[in-house]
């Protein structure tokens, strides 16, 4: 049982490996399973589907992704400060782990029940993620309230819709700053990686994303 595991993990890793450094379109099962020095029927006895397998190679990504969003926020007090750095951090991820941040949210590819298999449904991991997020919004007004005058009242959209405008806007920075879009638009395009001038301005998107969403900060 402990070799069958470990094949099993092994064809996950190659995938992994595969998904990172040649992208989604590499994730074939033949090739998985040349990668891993296994026949190209092997995969079929851990992975009924291949959607299944690329559901089993996405559940790493999302690991990896709840894991960032716990390192960057340990410390921080507030909920915004925290929920900026979640931003940053997503926008990061994508743009530095192309291929899987292109696979890990692909419900309609993924999660359905005509693919479904033994492996854990994806939104047993995203819904998780996306309720951090729908937390963090709610905590954020309770602390905001503390700052408004007395009598003060805000008319404002439950947390879980800003937390899904929130996470929308954040997502489409990514995906339009990775297809050169963005850039382009905001005069940026050329700059190497995210270092430099590159990051000042998505850490500006990000901050405008922050107000528009959860409102300016105080001063």
């Amino acid at each position: 049982m402990e070799r069958e595991n470990s094949l099993r993990d092994r064809l996950i890793d190659v995938g992994v490996e595969l998904v990172t450094t040649e992208g989604t379109s590499s994730l074939g099962l033949r090739e998985i399973a040349r990668r891993a020095g296994v026949s190209h029927g092997a995969p079929r006895r851990y992975f009924p589907t291949h959607h299944a397998l690329l559901s089993a190679i996405a559940h790493r990504g999302l690991a990896d992704l709840k894991d960032r969003f716990t390192a960057v926020t340990r410390g921080i007090p507030s909920a915004r400060g925290q929920l900026e750095m979640l931003g940053k951090t997503y926008i990061g991820y994508a743009l530095e782990c192309r291929g899987m941040f292109e696979l890990l949210l692909r419900h309609d590819l993924l999660d359905s029940q005509r693919h479904a298999s033994d492996e854990p449904r994806l939104r047993e991991l995203t819904l998780p993620l996306f309720g951090i997020i729908v937390e963090l919004v709610a905590r954020h007004r309770e602390e905001e309230r503390g700052t408004l005058p007395l009598g003060t009242t805000r008319d404002v959209p439950p947390p879980a819709v800003s937390a899904g405008l929130l996470w929308s806007n954040l997502h489409g920075i990514a995906q339009l700053w990775a297809w050169g879009s963005l850039p382009l638009a905001l005069g940026t395009a050329g700059t190497a990686g995210t270092g430099g001038a590159e990051s000042d301005v998505l850490d500006t998107l990000v901050s405008l994303a922050m107000d528009t969403h959860l409102g300016p900060v105080k001063p």
